[in-house]
């Protein structure tokens, strides 16, 4: 009599799953309709500086180079933006190409790549792979993080954002700004 029971205990909650299925499929479809989303393209100039902090490689390189490791950047700001129609985080692509160096003569091109979110309330963070091209003609990568707040002021939003660079050479901290006006 046990092994009946065994046996027929499991069949009676499969059965039982069964026949409530479209119950237990109703709770787990949280809606019925997909979101709907806008997308934005907030590009706009970019200026900021760059601090090299320690004795890394880099720092070195500009030494070598009669440069100091404060630079100041300057570039274009690259971004598309999808957010939900109905309020929520925005997710974010940008790509950032900055040149440093001219206050020295100089023309050190860098290239990030960041992908992420930025909430409504204007705080962002993300985080990509940086390009650098040095004065050796040698192209270094890094991990890029950054986090800021972009302030919405009359249809013009005005991004700060601090930025950490890192790789086996040296690492990097920027302060960058600019505006952008919604297209």
């Amino acid at each position: 009599m046990c092994k009946k029971s065994f046996f027929i205990l499991p069949l009676l909650v499969i059965l039982l799953s069964i026949s409530f299925s479209d119950l237990l499929y109703a709770q787990s479809d949280y809606e019925s309709t997909p979101p709907e989303f806008y997308r934005r393209n907030l590009g706009g100039p970019r200026l900021g500086v760059t601090f090299l902090p320690g004795n890394s490689d880099l720092v070195k390189e500009l030494k070598e180079n009669n440069m100091d490791p404060v630079l100041s950047q300057f570039g274009w700001h690259f971004e598309w933006q999808v957010a939900p129609k109905g309020g929520g985080p925005a997710f974010v692509i940008e790509a950032v190409p900055l040149f440093a160096g001219v206050e020295y003569g100089k023309f050190i091109p860098s290239a990030t790549l960041a992908m992420g979110i930025r909430m409504p309330n204007g705080i962002e963070f993300g985080m990509g792979p940086n390009l650098i091209a040095t004065g050796k003609t040698e192209v270094k990568s890094s991990l890029v993080l950054a986090i800021g707040k972009t302030i919405n002021y009359s249809g013009v939003s005005l991004p700060l954002n601090l930025v950490f660079a890192t790789n086996p050479g040296g690492k990097r901290i920027s302060f960058i700004f600019g505006y952008a006006i919604a297209k």
